[in-house]
């Protein structure tokens, strides 16, 4: 009798945790708004290293310790790179370095925002800026801010708070400027 009994419980318990199994489900979508809606990230990397190739040419690369994707959400989709970033990128005739402490890029505007010691250098140029905050459109390839910056190029240095100025560098228009600064007049 016992022995029956004891089957009988052990049925019921193997059998209830079938059911429970048989019941969860891995829904992707699920999973996702969860995640979303606990503002957690669908995805950590740690030291990334990410190469952008264009018809098998390397058009960039980006190095960062710690990369956050909130691709998940639906309105604004980002990347955050909470302790900060390198970006390489490699153009036909300009070779351009973008580091800095912090950074967010969001994917439906192509807009980066760079925040912390943040430093531009064009190696061919061998120009160099530098700001607290930047903010980058990779569709247009412009920088702008208004924060502080210093332009240095081989012929002269430029202070001042707010800018604008094309990746690599060139074409900059300079807000509140201050420094000697060397001009041809045509």
């Amino acid at each position: 009798m016992k022995s029956i009994k004891n089957i009988i419980q052990k049925s019921i318990a193997v059998l209830s945790l079938t059911v429970m199994l048989f019941s969860c489900s891995n829904n992707t979508q699920e999973v996702r708004d969860f995640l979303a809606s606990k503002n957690l990230p669908i995805g950590i990397a740690k030291n990334a290293f990410h190469v952008y190739k264009d018809s098998g040419r390397i058009t960039s690369k980006l190095i960062t310790p710690l990369l956050h994707d909130f691709s998940n959400r639906k309105q604004h989709p980002y990347n955050e790179f909470p302790e900060g970033i390198k970006i390489i990128n490699f153009e036909e005739k300009d070779s351009v370095t973008i580091t800095g402490n912090y950074a967010i890029s969001y994917s439906k505007t192509s807009v980066s925002e760079i925040t912390g010691n943040v430093v531009v250098l064009n190696h061919t140029e061998q120009s160099k800026l530098e700001t607290e905050r930047l903010l980058w459109d990779q569709n247009t390839q412009y920088f702008f801010s208004e924060k502080a910056f210093i332009l240095s190029t081989l012929k002269d240095t430029v202070y001042g708070i707010g800018f604008e100025c094309k990746e690599d560098l060139s074409m900059h228009l300079a807000k509140k400027t201050i420094g000697n600064i060397i001009t041809t007049e045509k």
